[in-house]
């Protein structure tokens, strides 16, 4: 599966790369392709010196990588998101759009603890809404980029998936289980994002106030 990161030379969308590129062709998307192309040395590089075996690696502009991904992962700021999605929308049709935004305050200057919600309840459902004729999933919020990129080690973490495709969602769950640690969960209604996503800021509360590497969170009960 060729797996498009848009924002993919962020951290979060950087690290995601790196733990999907052992089964899957990576397209690294970005405004400007040269940010892409740069990003994807670093990548190699990592993977080289920790000798891990990876499939093709690519840079592309944002568009270009939306019309060749198999499945895309919007890894943006929340306040670049629309703006981003109105040059690419028709790429995007009929494909698995994954949405890993939160909107936290910092898109407003305020603190990253605290959400600014947008009128749909969640970052998931606001790009559902704009993209009538993709299915979109909501996952991958609450796993800290710093874990990501410790390629050698287990994620301590549960990604917690939601969307209104059961289809779509398994593929987003199995995914996730590519990552070593991780335990992908089907939560349900792509809705219920509403309440993933805002368990992130809680996180990142909790990173400031113990002086933490990066926080995870896990669903117990389940086997």
């Amino acid at each position: 599966m060729k797996i498009a990161i848009l924002g993919g030379t962020g951290d979060q969308g950087f690290g995601l790369a790196l733990r999907f590129a052992k089964n899957h062709d990576i397209i690294i998307g970005s405004r400007k392709k040269e940010k892409a192309d740069d990003a994807v040395v670093e990548l190699k590089k990592i993977l080289d010196n920790n000798n891990m075996e990876y499939n093709d690696i690519i840079g592309m502009d944002n568009k270009e990588a939306s019309k060749e991904g198999d499945l895309i992962i919007l890894s943006l700021p929340y306040e670049y998101i629309l703006s981003t999605l109105k040059d690419i929308k028709e790429e995007l049709n009929g494909k698995i759009v994954v949405s890993i935004g939160v909107p936290l305050a910092t898109a407003i200057g305020d603190k990253p603890t605290r959400v600014v919600l947008p009128p749909q309840g969640s970052v998931a459902e606001m790009v559902q809404d704009y993209l009538k004729n993709s299915t979109v999933v909501s996952a991958f919020h609450n796993v800290c980029s710093k874990e990501l990129v410790c390629i050698g080690g287990c994620v301590e973490c549960d990604i917690l998936v939601c969307g209104n495709d059961v289809d779509s969602n398994k593929i987003v769950v199995d995914l996730a289980r590519e990552i070593d640690g991780v335990k992908g969960i089907d939560c349900g209604k792509l809705e219920l994002s509403r309440y993933i996503e805002q368990i992130t800021p809680l996180l990142i509360g909790l990173n400031i106030k113990y002086k933490l590497k990066g926080s995870g969170i896990r669903i117990t009960g389940l086997h």
